[in-house]
């Protein structure tokens, strides 16, 4: 619905006091809208009648210029607001981008909101609910003794500059203290103000173990397609679950802002003669085609430059197949690559960086079984559009002529099959993957929209890896973690051994005769590590007993896991001190994955991860911030050695090897 004769009733913090929030209301049609949205939360503000709802308001009914649409959500939902007046529309939507750009992080543990009973200073009692609530826990009688001496006068209570002072108190880092010590033989040469701005540093970016290098393209991008990973989405359309979820358009945009350079349309016959998508023989939603096409064109190049993949699953018939043809020119225009392609003289495909700013169509003719073997025909419009891209059927024999194939040729294949290829021929998928692309997507079964672990299809050279971008958790975490390490442009260059020699990624020494890596992690400590997000009674629960987690997903003989000992009682700063070592075979394509887990008696309770690509750490003392957690952290030590003991190189081209 649309609505109108809106109001702001009013801003606020959010309880955890994280991230501001908008509350609306609005009177439309008799019925109340009652909205709370948090400013963090909203993906974009469209000014004038560009979302799906809108469209549907073909009559002129509403005037564009007191239109607009926020995006918000995980899964991209749409507030669509019409205003008394476009004085007030543009209010709103200037108001709106001021706020978002302006929204930071800041500590939730504010002297207010400690201050229970608002007499503008905190008691013995308010102070230790605080350390509670930080995940300390200390005797009452060391409170106290804190307490005093930070309270003038003895008076029984803090005032907000000795609750400040108290806080440093409490918060000054042990570890960082140590390793001063340790760099100076053991002299004091530093007060505890440098060990303030020393924990500063070390907090703020440059101490992150991501290597900020990394935030921007640093590989080679003038190597044909099939030398690189291709961030690539599944059933791009969908919201939710593959039976019942809503279709909508701005999936299409949300994938491609998160670097997705891949997406998936599944084409049917529509009524008036317009393609639909959605997912046949479900009850999923239904949206236009062209809604699809204008929302790519818009934001297919806004993260980046490099070429957009176009994976059409056709079921329209010929009439239907020439409206989307129509489509496809009329609005990609330039953006549409239709460069002739000589079948006998392509022997190798463009680069991406020849291919910027450029759409490509892969199209997929499908005809089942169960449609009583009725013809299906692909119509020449439509093919013509087809170039680098042309969907072909694998089976075996092709595997034993891989050097025949033609470079252009993309295969499509389910996590079923290639499970079975990889199980019986893993080298010759290397093989075939040096020559031509090869899409891998998630099983029929997942009905969920659950993820396949990506992983293995990666070790075998695998190009496009479909993910179902809409269901977070492990298997999108890699994902992210794989593609950040090169600017999250949505390529990344496969190492050498994968391009060009015969490489089998299922043998105990992949890569005879070079060198094997050493990562050696010291896990010192932790800060402010929360409670379990499903943490039964939330801020009032037990105090975490945490450990850390780490594993590295790569290649089979390099896949492993360690963990540190359990902390009791410590969540605000607990101290581990551990040293965890791993040998690695081949580190170009390897993660490594950080876990936080609270200790229970009958199991454990996830706290959060941070997964990074091998490549992309940075040595020395780092922090590890967890995923979508700006204070909480686990402080690490990182070496890499080679199998003698020699210090790796960090340099990017010697990652490809």
């Amino acid at each position: 619905a649309v609505f109108h004769s809106f109001q702001l009733l009013q801003m606020n913090k959010q309880n955890n006091g994280t991230s501001c929030s908008i509350q609306i209301d609005s009177m439309n049609n008799h019925s109340k809208l009652g909205l709370l949205i948090t400013i963090d939360s909203i993906h974009e503000v469209c000014e004038g009648k560009k979302s799906e709802i809108f469209r549907r308001y073909a009559d002129n009914r509403f005037d564009p210029n007191c239109c607009f649409s926020i995006y918000y959500g995980e899964r991209v939902k749409s507030l669509d607001l019409v205003s008394t007046n476009s004085e007030e529309a543009r209010t709103w939507i200037t108001g709106l981008k001021y706020l978002m750009a302006g929204i930071s992080d800041e500590d939730s543990l504010t002297f207010s909101e400690a201050d229970k009973n608002g007499d503008g200073t905190l008691s013995i009692g308010e102070v230790h609910q605080l350390l509670h609530k930080l995940n300390v826990n200390l005797p009452k009688q060391k409170v106290r003794e804190m307490f005093q001496a930070d309270t003038d006068e003895n008076q029984g209570s803090l005032a907000f500059e000795e609750f400040c002072s108290f806080y440093k108190m409490i918060s000054t880092r042990r570890d960082l203290y140590l390793i001063m010590i340790s760099y100076s033989n053991q002299k004091e040469v530093m007060d505890l103000h440098d060990l303030a701005r020393l924990t500063n540093y070390m907090r703020s970016p440059a101490g992150d173990i991501f290597n900020p290098e990394h935030n921007q393209v640093n590989q080679d991008m003038t190597q044909p397609l099939c030398n690189y990973f291709i961030s690539t989405s599944h059933n791009t359309y969908l919201t939710g679950d593959q039976l019942l979820s809503q279709s909508r358009v701005e999936m299409y945009a949300y994938v491609l802002q998160a670097g997705c350079r891949c997406v998936e349309v599944d084409c049917w016959d529509g009524p008036d003669g317009e393609p639909i998508i959605h997912h046949g023989y479900t009850l999923t939603s239904k949206i236009l085609f062209k809604d699809v096409v204008e929302t790519i064109n818009k934001y297919a190049f806004t993260k980046s430059q490099y070429p957009v993949i176009l994976s059409i699953e056709n079921h329209c018939t010929v009439p239907q197949q020439k409206k989307m043809a129509e489509y496809l020119k009329e609005v990609l225009q330039d953006k549409l690559d239709l460069t002739n392609v000589n079948a006998h003289e392509c022997k190798k495909l463009p680069s991406p960086e020849i291919l910027k700013g450029k759409v490509l169509v892969k199209v997929t003719l499908v005809c089942l079984l169960f449609r009583k073997r009725k013809t299906m025909r692909l119509s020449r419009a439509l093919s013509d559009l087809v170039k680098y891209t042309k969907s072909v059927r694998v089976c075996v024999f092709l595997f034993y002529l891989a050097a025949y194939t033609n470079s252009w040729q993309v295969s499509s294949l389910n996590e079923t099959v290639m499970n079975q290829i990889l199980q019986l021929k893993p080298a010759e998928l290397v093989r075939l993957n040096q020559r031509q692309l090869l899409r891998v997507y998630p099983s029929n079964y997942r009905v969920d929209s659950s993820n396949f672990n990506p992983q293995p299809y990666w070790n075998a050279g695998c190009h496009m890896v479909a993910m179902n971008y809409q269901t977070e958790g492990r298997m999108l975490e890699l994902n992210q973690a794989k593609f950040s390490s090169n600017g999250n442009c949505g390529y990344i260059l496969k190492p050498k051994c994968m391009c060009k020699t015969a490489f089998n990624p299922a043998l105990e020494d992949p890569l005879p005769g070079h060198r094997k890596t050493q990562l050696v992690l010291k896990i010192i400590s932790g800060q402010q590590l929360p409670k379990p997000k499903d943490s039964m009674f939330g801020d009032r629960g037990e105090i975490i007993d945490p450990f850390v987690e780490v594993e590295i997903i790569g290649l089979p003989i390099d896949c492993s896991k360690q963990q540190t000992r359990v902390v009791d009682d410590n969540g605000f700063n607990p101290m581990w001190e551990e040293t965890l070592v791993f040998n690695i075979q081949m580190p170009q394509i390897a993660l490594v994955r950080f876990q936080v887990w609270d200790h229970d008696p009958i199991g454990r309770d996830f706290i959060g991860q941070r997964t990074v690509a091998f490549r992309s750490m940075m040595p020395g003392y780092r922090h590890v911030y967890l995923e979508g957690m700006a204070e909480s952290s686990i402080f690490v030590h990182v070496a890499i050695n080679d199998i003698t003991g020699k210090v790796g190189c960090f340099k990017n081209k010697n990652w490809h090897i």
